[in-house]
């Protein structure tokens, strides 16, 4: 069972005064704190000799401090530090062949084994369309870069990790055993920091949103008019939203039922267990600040442990904390080849966890087995009722 004595135990090892074996993780957050780099390389280097499973995120998490400052911190022990400019490093990732990479926010884990390749970047945002990759790249979030050696089960395990201002993780890009090792080598060394300082300096990350109205302040015919007037609807949305000063949820619950209605939160499951049994194409989107990842494909192997909802095929894991998941919604956007649909979860904030999308090739409408399975979803209404 998990205990609820971490706190004291950060305290005497940051004190020098933890000899025993560390206790089970308090997954409450502590405040967010300041600690110098090397006490808190002192504690990592505690709970991994202990935990070595133990993922950074999680002791990041109950530490009070940033992912991406408890990386940092081994700056020079495993962990080295990259500079960019991002979008050569990314303009190299080719080179390296077979990869695993990883995007993710709180409640969604989404990764993807394949090759990079078709690189289309602008000074801010970009593309990779690569088969198996398929990424939507935001480059003012990309602000630290590492290249980290961990053990895990006896094994080593190297990896590209990228945070955004406050330390957030945003990608991360995973050796395999078809990686070739000499590019990789080559790549960390290229962009390998003049300085290797583990002193990590986490600032808050600006909301780009103007101020946000109120439901009763919502122009509620502008933005309904605004939602049907649009002929690239995913590509155009948030622009909509930006316009309207309203959040995905809040435009969702307002603009009417024939364009979003709100559905039970078991729908993902049932949608992707659906998709599996019919052998449907979806498409499958996550996103961190900085990266919008993708899957295009069938998926097979679905698998519920404890809160974790888990898709877990040959080159596609998809990992969903169910129990993060708020609200959930059927939402379809005009486009000049007819409407596109999706399933789109939320967490408690309103934050994106995972977006559906029926596959669909451009220039061509999505299939109607996919309407099909979206509209037999009961509404959340009917389902309380």
């Amino acid at each position: 069972m998990l205990r609820q004595w971490f706190f004291e135990v950060f305290r005497d090892v940051l004190r020098g005064r933890w000899h025993e074996e560390p206790p089970m993780l308090n997954t409450t957050p502590m405040t967010r704190r300041s600690v110098p780099p090397a006490q808190l390389h002192d504690t990592w280097r505690q709970w991994h000799t202990h935990e070595p499973g133990l993922r950074a995120r999680d002791l990041a998490h109950c530490l009070g401090v940033s992912e991406g400052e408890l990386v940092a911190c081994r700056v020079g022990d495993a962990v080295m530090r990259l500079d960019g400019p991002w979008d050569e490093l990314i303009r190299d990732l080719p080179k390296l062949g077979p990869v695993m990479v990883l995007t993710r926010n709180e409640g969604c884990v989404h990764e993807k084994v394949g090759k990079f390749g078709n690189i289309d970047l602008g000074p801010a945002t970009g593309v990779v369309l690569n088969d198996a990759i398929d990424l939507r790249i935001y480059l003012k979030h990309w602000r630290h870069g590492y290249a980290v050696t961990d053990m895990a089960r006896g094994c080593k395990r190297d990896s590209l990790q990228f945070f955004d201002a406050d330390g957030t993780a945003i990608h991360k890009i995973h050796r395999t055993g078809a990686t070739d090792f000499s590019a990789w080598l080559r790549l960390t060394s290229r962009f390998a920091a003049g300085v290797q300082t583990p002193l990590f300096e986490p600032r808050t990350v600006a909301d780009p949103l103007p101020h946000l109205l109120t439901d009763a302040a919502v122009d509620v015919p502008s933005l309904r008019a605004g939602w049907r007037a649009m002929r690239d609807g995913p590509h155009e949305f948030h622009d909509l939203l930006y316009r309207h000063r309203v959040t995905r949820v809040q435009a969702a619950r307002l603009v009417g039922h024939d364009l979003a209605r709100r559905v039970d939160n078991a729908a993902v499951r049932r949608v992707l267990e659906q998709a599996r049994d019919s052998g449907l194409s979806i498409m499958a989107l996550t996103a961190s600040p900085g990266v919008v990842q993708i899957h295009n494909g069938p998926v097979h192997r679905i698998k519920q442990t404890g809160d974790w909802l888990n898709v877990l095929d040959d080159g596609f894991n998809l990992h969903l904390r169910t129990d993060l998941v708020a609200e959930s919604w059927v939402v379809e956007k005009p486009c000049q080849d007819g409407p596109v649909r999706s399933l789109e979860v939320y967490d408690a904030d309103g934050t994106p966890l995972l977006q559906l999308f029926g596959m669909r090739k451009p220039n061509t409408p999505q299939q109607p087995a996919w309407h099909a399975l979206l509209e037999s979803l009961p509404t959340q209404e009917r389902v309380a009722g």
